[in-house]
């Protein structure tokens, strides 16, 4: 009896040695034992006595059938960080669409005579994350061509298609100064093509002589921020110390420190005080520049109903939004999203609404809602709370979608150099050779990555590894690293 049995364990050995062989790694991928993976994770987890005090939660399932392969506190709820982006972006793919656009229009209740508009132009903005600069300047090209030489009337500035809460509830006071914490309003115009919402870029270049202080350039150019330039360049030998500080309630920034000559020039994104008041700084501007003259007052009000548009720009699709916002972590595209969808669901562009949104649209993807708390659409709160196995299976839950694949190009990979397809990972686990695409999440003592894992038997894993409470952010990202190697080279 002995004799059969070692008999037929050969034959069926040799049965997938030959599945293997005709049919390659899809088919043994469905029989490989995956405890393999189990041992090899809880090695790594074995090897972090550094992480001794921290919170580690992990899943990681197939993203063929879903299973549940390895957990590790799978259930526990943690920071997410800018994992939260994950499920924003869910929600306003599956509300808003793949191809919606957002508007800006500039509006009158006057009438054109002899070049000179009489009566109040009003720009209104309807939520576009991605509005810049040379934007308005197309739109005041157009009135330009219309023959408008002069307004004899007030420039009006209406933010009112979302609500006048300018910062998230949790978000720490010390972020509303800089990029990646602005201020959120309808009307906003970003500062350069990573499209931070209401912002100004601050390049500080060295002076050709030493003594002589810094120059700072402005993108863009404005005078709505006062610049204290207490800078100065030192040698080459000496050291780049350089503070920038916006003044809490104004937009006075006090800029001081060294910069050695002949260095790389210095770059910094600060958030201005009040980004509609920022907008309508820069349409009077480029009025100004095209020789257009604004004979009144320049203020916030709403538009009227009878008012005619007189030009717009309309926004790319949510597609492109995507990139910027999941690649780079762009924060005040996530409020903005979570705001829009308020407004287009409920008729109110808030957070309350805008999340409850994104909590029912989740509920339809099997997320059990009553494990976890929401508290913004970008993750910046230290409040929102998600378990890892919640993460993983709405990844797993969301591959079938007609936008599946939009949302999963717009994941940072793994050791791409280009900043808008790398992202946040373009210089980690550069010898994946772009097999892994993820999410990944920063706070103070808040470390995240959830997203796919091509292995190299040809197998798909997803994951969620969520770790919070460390003294060191880096012994975090190690952590992740080492376990997306275990399944990259599984």
């Amino acid at each position: 009896m002995k004799l059969i049995y070692r008999m037929f364990k050969i034959q069926f050995i040799c049965f997938f040695v030959l599945l293997f062989y005709f049919y390659g790694s899809p088919v043994v991928a469905a029989i490989i034992d995956h405890q393999i993976i189990s041992k090899k994770i809880d090695q790594v987890l074995q090897d972090q006595s550094h992480l001794e005090g921290s919170l580690v939660s992990i899943s990681v399932r197939s993203a063929a059938t879903g299973e549940l392969l390895y957990e590790y506190n799978g259930d526990v709820r943690l920071k997410p960080a800018s994992n939260m982006k994950i499920l924003t972006a869910v929600a306003a793919l599956s509300t808003l669409g793949e191809e919606y656009c957002f508007q800006t229009e500039v509006l009158t209740d006057g009438k054109l005579k002899w070049g000179i508009l009489h009566g109040n132009l009003y720009v209104k903005g309807k939520g576009d994350p991605t509005l810049l600069k040379s934007d308005i300047d197309e739109m005041v090209k157009t009135l330009k061509k219309q023959g408008i030489k002069a307004i004899r009337g007030n420039l009006i500035g209406d933010d009112t298609w979302y609500d006048d809460v300018r910062y998230s509830i949790d978000l720490p006071w010390s972020d509303e100064t800089m990029g990646y914490g602005s201020a959120i309003s309808a009307l906003t115009v970003a500062s350069y093509e990573d499209y931070d919402v209401g912002t100004v870029t601050l390049q500080i270049v060295p002076s050709e002589e030493v003594g002589e202080p810094a120059q700072v350039i402005m993108q863009p150019s404005n005078t709505y921020l006062e610049i204290v330039n207490l800078t100065k360049t030192v040698s080459e030998d000496e050291k780049e110390e350089l503070s920038i500080v916006r003044k809490h309630g104004t937009n006075q920034v006090l800029i001081e420190g060294t910069l050695p000559i002949h260095t790389t020039d210095f770059k910094e994104t600060i958030a201005v005080w009040e980004p509609t008041d920022f907008a309508l700084h820069l349409f009077r501007q480029s009025l100004k520049e095209q020789g257009i003259y604004l004979l009144g007052n320049v203020s916030n009000g709403v538009t009227p109903d009878n008012a005619a548009v007189l030009s717009e720009h309309t926004s790319m699709p949510l597609a492109d939004i995507l990139i910027p916002f999941m690649k780079l972590s762009n924060n005040g595209h996530g409020e903005m999203l979570v705001k829009e969808m308020g407004k287009i669901v409920n008729n109110e562009g808030s957070w309350e609404n805008g999340l409850e949104v994104t909590e029912q649209v989740l509920r339809r993807y099997g997320m059990n809602m009553d494990s976890m708390l929401l508290r913004d659409g970008s993750g910046i709160s230290h409040t929102n709370l998600i378990p890892a196995n919640e993460l993983s299976n709405l990844l797993f839950t969301i591959q079938n979608e007609e936008w599946f694949s939009t949302f999963y190009q717009s994941l940072p990979i793994a050791g791409a150099s280009d900043k808008m397809i790398g992202g946040t990972l373009k210089s980690r686990m550069k010898n994946t050779h772009d097999r892994i695409r993820a999410k990944t999440g920063t706070l103070t003592s808040v470390s995240t990555i959830s997203g796919y894992v091509n292995s190299a038997s040809g197998e798909t894993f997803i994951f969620s590894i969520l770790t919070n409470n460390m003294l060191d952010n880096k012994s975090g990202k190690n952590l992740e690293d080492q376990i997306l190697m275990v399944l990259a080279n599984f």
